[in-house]
C-alpha cells in the first residue's frame, strides 16, 4: 500500500477490553515495558486479567480523573487519561507507561488476527485491503484509510475506536515518525526522543508542522521548506482527521472548552464539529487559542480540499462527474486546493448544470470561510501584506481586512500593488459572492436593513438582490456602510463579466458567439475577462443591417449593468484604466456620485485621446439609451411619470425619453437635479453631432459627406429648439454674451431660455457683437418660430396651426388666450416691430414699397445694425397716404391696429416718448391690459409735450388714427354703435368710415352717441391743432386735412369760388389776348 500511515493494532487490545467475546481464545496484551524514565517496575507479561488501574504509578491520577466504572476497562482508561487537557494533570511516569503501553501494542504483529476476524466481511470488500501482506501491521492502516468505506457495524467501532488513540501520538502513526523527523528537529516542533520529557498527547507537533507548512505557502519571510514527504504525511494525517475533531489533538484541546460552549449539541462525527466550530470563528466568547488553530485548519483545507470531510464526501461524485480531479495539465498539489474545486464546479453550475444540493450548501460553506478570513488565501498573505499593514491593521474578523483591501484598490489604484490586486480579484472568483451576497458577511450585515425594506420582494440569496442595491445606491433607502460595502464588491465584479451570474447566464451563448470566450473558469489572453463586457456593449445597440447582435435577453442585461457603471466611473474598469491622468487632472474634485463622469464630458476637448475616445463613445451610447444615466433617471422620476411614462416604457429608447424631458423642462414635476442632469446633456450633445442619436441618424451621411451644410430639416429644427432652450448650447452666442450676461442678467436662471430673454428685453444696452448675435438669432426665431423656446413653451396649449406665431397673434385678444402667453406674443410682436427684417410676412408683402418709399432708411443702415422701427414709421406714412400696394396695406392696417392698442409695439414711439410717457401717462402705462390708454393720454396731452421728436411721433398717430378709424381704438370703441348704425353700408379702410362719421356729427338730425359725440370733437381739436403746427407734406395730406376738418363746406366753398374766379379771369384775359393779335394781323 502506497503511502501508508500504518496504523497500529491497539484495535485489537480495544474490541479484547470491551469484549472477550469478540475473539474467543485470545490472550491479554502484552503488557509494556517498564519505562526506566519512569522509574516504575513492570513485568514484561502480565495475567490474563491486567489491568492499567492496577499500576501504581497511574493510581492516583485514575482515581482522581477518571470515573470508576472505567476502571476495569484499559481502553476506557486510556482514553480517560489521554484526553486530559493539561500536562500537568498527570504524572510524567503515568504519561510513560501509557505510551510504552501503546507503543508495545502497534508493534505486536498477532494483534492483526483480531482485525482480520472483526472486519472478515469489510477486508474482502475493499481491494486495497485485501492485498495487503499480513503480519506487518499495514492491514488496520488501509481500514483506517477506507474508514469512511466500512458499513458492518463492529468494523466500524472498533477502526473508529483504533483511530481516535492512534491519533494521539504523532510517534504512533507508522512512518510519520521517518518522514518528518528532520523537519520536527528544524523547526523545533517538539521531542522526538523517547528518553526526554513527553508529553501525554503529541497533537502540538503536528499542529507545528502544520503551521509550518502554512507559512511555506504564504512565503513568510525566513519560512522552512518542508519536505514533500512530510508534506504528504502532514496533509494525509489532517484529511485522516477530518471526520471526528477529537482526531485533532491539538484543535481537540485548544477548543474543548469552546465545543461544549458553541457546539454543545453536535454530533460528533463526519466533520460536523468542525463547521460548527467554524462559523462561531469570530464570536467574542471564542478563545484565542481555538480560533488560531480553527484558522491553521481552514489554512490546510485551503491546500487540499480534502482536510474537510463534509466537502470531500458531499461533492465526491460531482467532482468526478465533472472531471474536476483529472486535468493532467496541472499539477496534483494544485488541483487539489480549494480554490481549483470551487471554481471548476462553480463553472458548472454557472453553464446551467446539475450540482447536488448538499454539495452547493457545502460550497457555499467554504466560500464564505474565504471572505471572511483574508488569512485563507496564501496569495493575499503575500502580496498584500504591505497594504495590510499600512491601512488594514486591527481589522481581521468578518470580512472587514477583505473589504479594506477592496476599499484600498477602489480608492486609488496606485496605493495598492498590482500582484495584491489580482489576488483579491481571484479570490472574489474563487468565493463568487455576485450569485449570493450572504457569501459576503460584511456586506450582508451592513446591508440587512437595506434588503428588508427595499429589496424584500426578492427571495432571499438570489443574486438580484445585488442588483436591487445598486439600483436603490444613492437613494434614501441606502445606508452608508452598505453603500461603502457594496460597491467595494461591485468594484471587482465590474471587472470580470463572469462574476454577475445573470449576466454570464443570460450572455453566455453570445459571448462565445461574438466575443470568443472560454469556459467560466478559463481564461484567454486576447480577450481578457474585463474586455468581454465591452465587446458585449459594442453590440448591443446594433442595428439589423450592422448585423451580429445581442439576443434580447443578453441585451437587457447588458443595459442593466451599464445602469450601475454610470453611478460610479470605477465601475467602468476600462473608463478609469484610460481617464486615470485626466480624472486625477480635471476631476480631483468631483467626489459627488455621478460627477466625475460629467466632469470628463465636459473636458471632452482637454482629455488624452484614449479617454476621449471612451467617454465619447458611452456619451454616445447615453444619446440611444439616456436610461442607463441611472441617477438622472432617478431625478427625473417624478417628471417621467407624468409626461414621459409612455416613452420611457419603451423598450429601445433611440433617444425619445430625453426629446422628452427636454421639451418638459418647465413642468411643475422638474425638480432641480432633473433640471441641470438634462442641461449638462444638452451642453454635450453640441460637443459632437454623434451625442444626439436623432441627429446622427437623420444627419451622419450628410455630415460625414458635406460638414454642415446639408441638414435633416425635423432632427435640425429640434436640435435649434432645444439648444434655444439655454444659452450655454449656444456656444457662440454664449461666448459673445458673457460680459453681458454678468452685467444685464446676473440674477437670471439658465434654462427655460430665461437668460436670452432677458438679453433681448435688454438689447439696446448690448455689446455689439452680442447685440448682432442676438439679433440674428431673433431673425430666425421670426422665420421659424417653432424655434423659439418661450414661446412654444407658453403657448404650447394654445398652438395647432403650421403658422405659429402668425395665429397667436391673430387669436391674442380671444377670451380663450391664455394670459401669459397673450404676455409672451406681445413681447414677439414688440420685437417684430423693431425691425421689418424680423417679420417675415411683413417682408414678403413690401417687398416692392420698400424700396420705392423707404430707401433713404436702408441707405444708413447696415446689416449689423437694427432700424429701430424705421422703415415699419415710413410704411405707416405712407399708409395713411394711401400710396401702398393692396398687400403691403393689409399689413401695414395690422400693425396698425395693434400698436394703436399697445404703445410698447410702436418702436419710435417708446423711443421718442420714455420721458413723457413716465411723466405724463405714468398711471396708464402700467396697466396691465394695454387697450390704447397711453397712447389717448398722450393725444390729450399733446400741448404739453415739449420733445419736438416724441410731438412728431403723437402727429403721426393722429394723422394714421384719420385714415382708419381702427386705429383710434378708444374713438373705434365709443362710435362701435354709430358705425353700426350709420356707417354700416361703409367699407372700412381709406378714411371713408372716419368720413361718414364727422359727416353725421355735421348733420343736425343725425343724433350720435354722446361718448361718440364727445370723442369725434376732441379729435377734431387735435386735428385742428396738428394742422397748425404740423403743416401738410403734400398735396394729399392737405386734402386729407380739407376733408376731415370741420370747416370743409366753408374751405370747399372757398376753394371753389377760388377756382371760379380763376376762370373767369382766364377767360377775359384769353379774350383781351385773342383781340391785340387780330388787330396786328390786320395791319
Amino acid at each position: 500500500m502506497a503511502e501508508c500511515i500504518r496504523v497500529p493494532l491497539l484495535l485489537l487490545l480495544m474490541c479484547i477490553l470491551l469484549s472477550v467475546r469478540l475473539v474467543p481464545g485470545v490472550i491479554n496484551p502484552v503488557a509494556p515495558e517498564k519505562n526506566q524514565g519512569a522509574g516504575a517496575s513492570m513485568p514484561r507479561r502480565r495475567s490474563a486479567g491486567w489491568k492499567l488501574a492496577e499500576e501504581a504509578v497511574c493510581r492516583d491520577d485514575l482515581t482522581r480523573l477518571c470515573p470508576k466504572h472505567s476502571w476495569n476497562n484499559n481502553l476506557a482508561v486510556l482514553e480517560c487519561l489521554q484526553d486530559k487537557k493539561e500536562e500537568t494533570e498527570i504524572a510524567a511516569e503515568c504519561n510513560h507507561l501509557l505510551w510504552n503501553y501503546k507503543l508495545n501494542l502497534t508493534t505486536d504483529p498477532k494483534f492483526e488476527s483480531v482485525a482480520v476476524e472483526v472486519c472478515k466481511t469489510t477486508i474482502s470488500e475493499i481491494k486495497e485491503c485485501a492485498a495487503e501482506e499480513l503480519g506487518k501491521g499495514y492491514l488496520v492502516s488501509c481500514l483506517v484509510d477506507h474508514r469512511t468505506n466500512i458499513s458492518d457495524y463492529q468494523c466500524s467501532q472498533y477502526i473508529t475506536k483504533m483511530t481516535s488513540i492512534i491519533f494521539s501520538d504523532y510517534r504512533l502513526i507508522c512512518g510519520f515518525m521517518d518522514k518528518c523527523h528532520e523537519d520536527i528537529n528544524v523547526l523545533r516542533c517538539g521531542s522526538v526522543s523517547t528518553g526526554e520529557k513527553d508529553i501525554h498527547s503529541q497533537g502540538e507537533v503536528i499542529a507545528c508542522l502544520e503551521k509550518g507548512l502554512v507559512r511555506e505557502a504564504e512565503e513568510q519571510r525566513g519560512a522552512h521548506v518542508i519536505k514533500d514527504d512530510c508534506k504528504k504525511s502532514i496533509m494525509r494525517v489532517a484529511e485522516l482527521s477530518s471526520d471526528d475533531f477529537h482526531l485533532d489533538r491539538y484543535l481537540y484541546f485548544a477548543c474543548r472548552d469552546d465545543r461544549e460552549r458553541f457546539c454543545e449539541n453536535t454530533l460528533a462525527g463526519e466533520g460536523r464539529v468542525y463547521k460548527c466550530l467554524f462559523n462561531h470563528k469570530f464570536e467574542e466568547a471564542m478563545s484565542e487559542r481555538c480560533r488560531e488553530a480553527l484558522t491553521t485548519r481552514q489554512k490546510l483545507i485551503a491546500q487540499d480540499y480534502k482536510v474537510s470531510y463534509s466537502l470531500a464526501k458531499a461533492c465526491k461524485s460531482d467532482l468526478r462527474k465533472y472531471r474536476c480531479s483529472t486535468d493532467t495539465n496541472m499539477p496534483r498539489a494544485r488541483e487539489a486546493r480549494l480554490s481549483y474545486l470551487l471554481l471548476c464546479l462553480e463553472s458548472a453550475v454557472h453553464r446551467g448544470r446539475v450540482v447536488s444540493g448538499q454539495c452547493q450548501g457545502e460550497m457555499m460553506d467554504y466560500r464564505r470561510m474565504l471572505m471572511e478570513d483574508f488569512s485563507l488565501s496564501p496569495e493575499i498573505v503575500l502580496h498584500c501584506r504591505s497594504e495590510i499593514e499600512s491601512h488594514c491593521s486591527g481589522l481581521h474578523r468578518k470580512g472587514r481586512t477583505l473589504h479594506c483591501l477592496m476599499g484600498v484598490g477602489r480608492g486609488d489604484a496606485s496605493a495598492i500593488d498590482p500582484n495584491c490586486q489580482r489576488a483579491l480579484q481571484t479570490l472574489i472568483q474563487e468565493a463568487d459572492p455576485g450569485a449570493d451576497y450572504r457569501i459576503d458577511r460584511a456586506l450582508n450585515e451592513a446591508c440587512e436593513s437595506v434588503i428588508q425594506t427595499a429589496c424584500k420582494h426578492i427571495r432571499n440569496g438570489d443574486p438580484m438582490i445585488l442588483s436591487c442595491l445598486m439600483e436603490h445606491l444613492y437613494t434614501e433607502k441606502m445606508v452608508e456602510d452598505c453603500e461603502h460595502r457594496l460597491l467595494e464588491l461591485q468594484y471587482f465584479i465590474a471587472r470580470d463579466w463572469k462574476l454577475d451570474p445573470i449576466l454570464y447566464k443570460k450572455c453566455q451563448g453570445d459571448a462565445s458567439r461574438i466575443c470568443h470566450t472560454h469556459g467560466w473558469n478559463e481564461t484567454n489572453e486576447m480577450m481578457p475577462p474585463g474586455a468581454i463586457f465591452s465587446c458585449l456593449y459594442r453590440h448591443a445597440y446594433r442595428s439589423v443591417e450592422q448585423g451580429r447582435r445581442l439576443s434580447r435577453d443578453c441585451k437587457v442585461e447588458v443595459q442593466r449593468i451599464l445602469h450601475q457603471r454610470a453611478l460610479d466611473v470605477k465601475l467602468d474598469p476600462e473608463l478609469q484604466k484610460r481617464c486615470m491622468t485626466d480624472l486625477g487632472k480635471w476631476c480631483s474634485e468631483k467626489t459627488e456620485p455621478g460627477q466625475e463622469l460629467e466632469c470628463l464630458q465636459d473636458h471632452l476637448e482637454d482629455l488624452m485621446s484614449e479617454c476621449r475616445e471612451m467617454v465619447g463613445n458611452l456619451t454616445e451610447l447615453e444619446s440611444e439609451d439616456i436610461q442607463i444615466e441611472a441617477l438622472l433617471m432617478r431625478a427625473c422620476e417624478p417628471v417621467i411619470q407624468a409626461h414621459c411614462h409612455e416613452v420611457a416604457d419603451n423598450q429601445i429608447d433611440t433617444g425619445d425619453l430625453m426629446e422628452c424631458l427636454v421639451q418638459n423642462k418647465h413642468q411643475k414635476e422638474m425638480n432641480e437635479k432633473c433640471v441641470v442632469g438634462v442641461t449638462h446633456f444638452q451642453l454635450i450633445q453640441i460637443k459632437d453631432f454623434r451625442f444626439s442619436y436623432k441627429f446622427k441618424t437623420a444627419c451622419k451621411e450628410d455630415v460625414l459627406k458635406l460638414c454642415p451644410n446639408i441638414k435633416k430639416k425635423a432632427q435640425i429644427h429640434f436640435t435649434e429648439y432645444v439648444t434655444s432652450e439655454d444659452i450655454r448650447l449656444e456656444p457662440e452666442l454664449y461666448d459673445s454674451c458673457k460680459q453681458d450676461i454678468t452685467k444685464l442678467c446676473p440674477n437670471v436662471a439658465y434654462g427655460n431660455a430665461q437668460v436670452i430673454e432677458c438679453l433681448k428685453e435688454n438689447k439696446r444696452f448690448l455689446n455689439s457683437r452680442c447685440h448682432q448675435r442676438i439679433f440674428n438669432l431673433q431673425q430666425v426665431e421670426m422665420a421659424e418660430p417653432e424655434l423659439d423656446y418661450q414661446l412654444m413653451r407658453v403657448c404650447k396649449h394654445m398652438i395647432k396651426p403650421k403658422n405659429v406665431l402668425q395665429c397667436l397673434k391673430q387669436n391674442k385678444n380671444s377670451e380663450l388666450m391664455d394670459p401669459k402667453c397673450k404676455q409672451m406674443i406681445t413681447k414677439r410682436q414688440i420685437t417684430q416691430n423693431t425691425d421689418y427684417r424680423l417679420n417675415p410676412v411683413l417682408r414678403k408683402a413690401c417687398k416692392a414699397d420698400i424700396p420705392k418709399f423707404c430707401q433713404s432708411i436702408l441707405n444708413k443702415a447696415t446689416a449689423e445694425t437694427e432700424l429701430e422701427g424705421q422703415v415699419i414709421a415710413c410704411l405707416k406714412l405712407k399708409y395713411a397716404d394711401q400710396r401702398l400696394s393692396s398687400d403691403c396695406e393689409d399689413q401695414i392696417q395690422i400693425i396698425l391696429q395693434e400698436s394703436a392698442l399697445d404703445y410698447r409695439l410702436d418702436p419710435q414711439l417708446q423711443l421718442h416718448c420714455t420721458q413723457e410717457i413716465t411723466q405724463l401717462c405714468a398711471e396708464e402705462a402700467a396697466a396691465q391690459e394695454q387697450t390704447g390708454q397711453v397712447e389717448e393720454c398722450l393725444k390729450v396731452n399733446l400741448l404739453k409735450i415739449k420733445s419736438e421728436p416724441c410731438k412728431k411721433e403723437v402727429l403721426n398717430i393722429l394723422k394714421e388714427s384719420k385714415a382708419d378709424i381702427f386705429v383710434d381704438p378708444v374713438l373705434h370703441t365709443a362710435c362701435a354703435l354709430d358705425i353700426k348704425h350709420h356707417c354700416a353700408a361703409i367699407p372700412p379702410g381709406r378714411g371713408r368710415q372716419m368720413s361718414c362719421l364727422m359727416e353725421a356729427l355735421q348733420d343736425k338730425r343725425v343724433r350720435l352717441q354722446p361718448e361718440c359725440k364727445k370723442r369725434l370733437q376732441d379729435r377734431i381739436d387735435m386735428w385742428s391743432y396738428a394742422a397748425k403746427v404740423a403743416p401738410a407734406e403734400g398735396f394729399s395730406d392737405l386734402a386729407m386735412q380739407v376733408m376731415t376738418s370741420p370747416s370743409k363746406n366753408y374751405i370747399l366753398t372757398v376753394i371753389c369760388a377760388g377756382v371760379a374766379l380763376l376762370f373767369l379771369m382766364g377767360l377775359l384775359c384769353g379774350r383781351f389776348t385773342k383781340r391785340v393779335t387780330q388787330e396786328l394781323k390786320d395791319r
